[in-house]
């Protein structure tokens, strides 16, 4: 973490300092000029600030940990008997041989 001074009394504490930039521009083969290079430290420490206030939002808020996981899904009832449906999903396929359905080879 590298600290830089901007002004009489005022320091900016960068999260990602210069040379992991640098290095990730080298890795995904983008060349950057100084200023875009100062640039997007700059952005790159905004958005990694923003992860970590995002991240810690549900901390200390007196909320249990477990009231941000819930089942979404329905519980499964009694499941219906076995070749209900079968002769009738058949019927609606274009082509039939037996008890399958006949596609198209493809190689």
């Amino acid at each position: 973490m590298a600290v830089e001074k901007r002004g009489p009394g005022c320091y900016y504490k960068s999260v990602i300092e210069r040379r992991e930039i640098e290095k990730l521009a080298m890795l995904a083969k983008i060349a950057l000029s100084e200023s875009e290079l100062a640039g997007l430290q700059g952005e790159v420490d905004a958005i990694l600030e923003h992860i970590s206030e995002i991240q810690g939002a549900g901390e200390g808020n007196g909320a249990p940990e477990t009231a941000l996981i819930c089942n979404v899904f329905r519980d499964d009832g009694e499941p219906h008997a076995s070749g209900i449906f079968t002769e009738a999903l058949l019927n609606a396929a274009a082509k039939r041989e037996g008890k399958y359905i006949k596609v198209k080879k493809i190689l």
